[in-house]
């Protein structure tokens, strides 16, 4: 087994946050040509290079950003640790809650889904994450790295994790579209799709595949003029007006508002799905009981 030398990662950690070795030599109180020994030998038994030079500073490379990710997470929990082998009063100590996203997912959906966690009655440090694969993501709720995942479909079969999918509700579609693009689309629906500029979701999410699906029956070909994994920058598109797009007939109010987009029609036959991946059959966790409970009871009723 290969082992991590901590004393070398903190060093990178060092110098990824302050820019450069200067600072974290200062930082450290550690002279400059020992702090670059560290990183150096890190970067050695990693077999990878974590910074390149960039004038006087240092910027991370891809597998620095990935090991400045994972440093962030290791350091944020041995310093929770520590706190709490030490008697820090529980009352002084927030429940740190770790979430992962899928990036598929409906940011609007998303915020409501996380809001009861403010509510709790105890503190609660919510810690969201979105750069993982739902694949990624099970590896790390098997490992207690993460407390819920967050889909638009339940855990699929086979992996090797003992998760369990918990329902937590589905909705109707709807179609939106900047002022301009809304009024023209919304006469003749849903044949004024065809040829339309339209947004669509990429092949990994759910509501693509549906969409696919209800295109092809209704015989409608628009014109699709991007894919976007991302929720939040697909909105973003719409709300310039780059094309229609798809959302959530649950939080249409929200997304007009938010958007300045008009609702040009309404897919009731095409449902999205939103699911809480656990650890547990049986919730009992206070945080994972809430998002769950507020999502059947208040936002998808």
């Amino acid at each position: 087994m290969e082992w991590l030398n901590y004393h070398h990662l903190r060093y990178f950690w060092a110098v990824a946050r302050e820019g450069s070795v200067t600072r974290a030599s200062e930082r450290l109180h550690i002279s400059q040509p020992a702090v670059s020994a560290q990183v150096r030998t890190l970067e050695q038994a990693l077999g990878e290079k974590l910074f390149s030079r960039s004038g006087r500073s240092v910027a991370l490379t891809e597998a620095g950003r990935v090991a400045y990710r994972y440093a962030e997470e290791i350091f944020a929990l041995g310093t929770e640790m520590t706190q709490s082998l030490k008697g820090r009063p529980d009352s002084a100590r927030p429940l740190r809650f770790v979430v992962g996203i899928a990036d598929v997912l409906p940011k609007t959906i998303v915020r409501r889904l996380v809001e009861p966690l403010f509510h709790l009655g105890v503190a609660v440090q919510l810690v969201c994450r979105e750069d993982r694969t739902i694949q990624e993501f099970l590896s790390e709720l098997g490992a207690h790295g993460i407390d819920l995942v967050l889909a638009d479909a339940p855990a699929p079969p086979g992996i090797p994790v003992k998760a369990f999918s918990h329902h937590l509700g589905e909705c109707g579609t709807s179609i939106f579209g900047a002022p301009g693009l809304a009024r023209r689309a919304r006469s003749g629906f849903p044949r004024s799709l065809a040829g339309a500029c339209f947004l669509l979701p990429g092949p990994r999410s759910a509501l693509r595949r549906s969409l696919d699906a209800w295109l092809d029956a209704q015989g409608v070909r628009p014109k699709v003029v991007a894919e976007v994994d991302d929720s939040a920058l697909l909105n973003a598109l719409g709300q310039d007006g780059k094309g229609l797009f798809a959302g959530p007939s649950v939080m249409e109010k929200e997304i007009r508002r938010q958007y300045g987009v008009h609702v040009v029609g309404r897919l009731r036959d095409v449902r999205q799905q939103f699911y809480g991946i656990s650890v547990e059959r049986r919730l009992k966790h206070p945080a994972v009981v809430a998002v769950c409970e507020s999502a059947r009871h208040e936002l998808f009723v």
